[in-house]
């Protein structure tokens, strides 16, 4: 990012490419609409290339990227009080994850297909700050510091959210075991 802010055009390339990913995730199974986490992809991504003049390090990249993303869902939350969302877009289809990469997909047979099917389900169920926890966890690779740091809670707090999030979790999938 300071090579970026530096006037580094190439850096920008490089950023986006090894983070579009885990953002976009972390945007889709927050608000679980495509359509919509597609727009808040954009922002988040414009969001930053309007805040690279006056970007200083203060925290892991990822934490400040993750941070805007952050900020960026709960604007929108805030706007349009989106308390409950479906896992399902306005069509009624299951939201795919576009930008996975074809390793993560489950293995074909039945049984990945349901193992992962029911790891969703268990996702989905969770409240949404610890399902919020897992997911920068996740797919951001951020600590327990930098997920409290990017929500705005207090360390233990987070730490909180994420064992609760992976007990339910680890509970809902004993049956795979």
């Amino acid at each position: 990012m300071l090579h970026y802010r530096d006037g580094d055009a190439g850096a920008f390339d490089a950023l986006y490419a090894r983070h579009r990913g885990g953002v976009y995730r972390y945007l889709l199974r927050q608000c679980r609409n495509a359509a919509l986490a597609d727009e808040l992809f954009q922002d988040v991504w414009m969001n930053l290339i309007r805040a690279r003049a006056g970007y200083t390090v203060q925290a892991k990249f990822a934490t400040y990227l993750y941070r805007i993303a952050h900020n960026r869902l709960m604007d929108h939350f805030r706007r349009n009080d989106a308390a409950s969302l479906s896992l399902d877009d306005e069509s009624g289809a299951p939201v795919e994850d576009p930008v996975a990469p074809r390793s993560a997909e489950p293995d074909a047979s039945a049984a990945g297909r349901e193992q992962a099917a029911q790891l969703l389900a268990l996702l989905d169920a969770l409240p949404p700050e610890q399902r919020e926890a897992f997911v920068l966890q996740q797919e951001g690779g951020l600590s327990i510091e930098e997920i409290a740091t990017t929500t705005g809670v207090t360390r233990e707090t987070a730490k909180s959210r994420l064992r609760y999030a992976l007990v339910k979790l680890r509970q809902g999938m004993q049956a795979w075991r």
